[in-house]
């Protein structure tokens, strides 16, 4: 199995917090991608690199950038020389491919023909979550049923429904459909799905004919993978695994909440995520 963190996105609501901040506290944020923010002293993205290493759970690594971040992507690579690093060739928001088409490109690119880790760059999991549990319970799976996929989940409060994309599931946890922010009353499932999904080599054609079908959609259609993966879970046997809760970096107050969380309160920095 490969890995593929997804870290092409411009980040631009925690530009603008960071920009717009008086204090000068974040100064040293302007500019910097969000897979590259320190976390508790260590970029993001290494957090997941030294844990996918470390588990042994994939055979590659591959991280989809764009234009405008490749230069700092690749000075940080030095340090992994297990990561490649690919670039998307966008350097505006206005131009992005979109993370389907990303994902789509690091397949092609690459000729990877087995199945794929892919990785919310701007993502944590909380200390329980597992590599090594995760790679078993696609194991599991795909000895029953080779081309099934996997994707996590978490509880969330009714309130916030409308924020994620929502799992409904029956008693075998595979997955029935994914509702798009819905209302609270529009759902009995508070299954919320983060961006981490794992998806058999049987499905990564099916890339291709998402995108082809959508090509004239607005890239909002085209843009999030969970609007692949609702398109998928009705042609492929899908599954969920859940988790306590994740980080996702999205503003300034979420990036504080993160590196807190890994400065003081981290248990133990070697084992995390393994």
């Amino acid at each position: 199995m490969k890995a593929v963190i997804l870290a092409a996105g411009y980040g631009t609501r925690l530009q603008r917090d960071v920009s717009s901040d008086r204090s000068g506290r974040f100064a040293h944020l302007v500019g910097v991608p969000k897979p590259l923010l320190p976390v508790g002293r260590s970029p993001l993205i290494s957090r997941w690199v030294r844990a996918l290493t470390r588990s042994g759970t994939v055979d590659g690594i591959y991280v989809v950038t764009n234009a405008l971040h490749q230069a700092a992507f690749a000075v940080w690579a030095t340090e992994f020389p297990e990561v490649q690093i690919l670039s998307d060739e966008t350097r505006s928001n206005e131009e992005r491919l979109g993370a389907v088409a990303c994902l789509q490109l690091v397949v092609k690119h690459f000729g990877i023909q087995v199945g794929v880790m892919v990785i919310g760059g701007d993502t944590l999991f909380r200390e329980d979550f597992s590599l090594a549990r995760v790679a078993q319970k696609v194991s599991e799976l795909q000895a029953r049923s080779a081309d099934s996929c996997l994707l996590l989940c978490y509880r969330c409060r009714d309130e916030e429904t409308q924020k994620y994309g929502i799992l409904e599931v029956d008693d075998d946890l595979r997955v029935l459909r994914m509702k798009e922010k819905p209302r609270p009353s529009e759902t009995k499932s508070r299954r919320a799905c983060p961006c981490f999904y794992v998806f058999s080599k049987e499905s990564l054609p099916l890339l291709d004919a998402f995108l082809e079908e959508k090509k004239d959609a607005p890239i909002e259609e085209r843009d999030a993978p969970g609007n692949f993966v609702s398109w998928l879970i009705p042609r492929k046997p899908v599954f969920t695994h859940e988790i306590s809760g994740r980080f996702d970096v999205g503003n300034l107050p979420s990036y504080l909440e993160c590196d807190v969380y890994f400065s003081e309160k981290l248990q133990d920095d070697k084992s995390f995520m393994v």
